[in-house]
């Protein structure tokens, strides 16, 4: 009895410990709104501004999940990652025609952060002190720069 008492314990330790190990992904409705809460402290949305783009990162996010269930199950295929990134792209560019003047061009900043993995959260800037610029994404905007050769 003590050892049915003990393995059934050691069973229920072990349950436990997997389902802490397994990493839960959050739902596409957490991560637009968390996308919108984010956007809104740096561009000042309107209300109209915060539901188109909820719009736009829900759909990106609920179709990117389906790709990650697939590329976990083991059935994604090649052009599923072009597709990752081409939702990414789309939704970037659909939110830009939302934004107005000033606002557009602190997203680009946004997207440049976030490309280079940069955060200016937890930096506080010192006065008189310029903040390093780590790249650019203005050919990732607007396409590639043409330059013309001499022969």
């Amino acid at each position: 009895m003590k050892r049915i008492v003990f393995l059934f314990l050691i069973l229920i330790g072990v349950t436990g410990a997997v389902n802490a190990q397994q990493n839960k992904m959050p739902t596409p409705d957490e991560i637009a709104k968390k996308n919108v809460e984010d956007l809104d402290k740096r561009l000042k949305l309107n209300g109209t501004q915060k539901s188109v783009i909820y719009s736009y990162t829900y759909t990106q996010a609920k179709e990117q999940a389906e790709l990650i269930k697939r590329q976990q199950a083991g059935t994604s295929r090649e052009e599923d990652v072009d597709k990752f990134y081409k939702l990414q792209n789309e939704t970037s560019k659909n939110i830009r025609t939302v934004l107005k003047g000033e606002q557009q061009t602190e997203y680009d900043k946004i997207i440049e952060e976030r490309l280079s993995g940069k955060s200016n959260k937890g930096k506080k800037k010192k006065k008189g002190e310029e903040v390093e610029e780590a790249g650019d994404i203005k050919g990732l905007l607007t396409g590639p720069k043409v330059e013309k050769q001499e022969l």
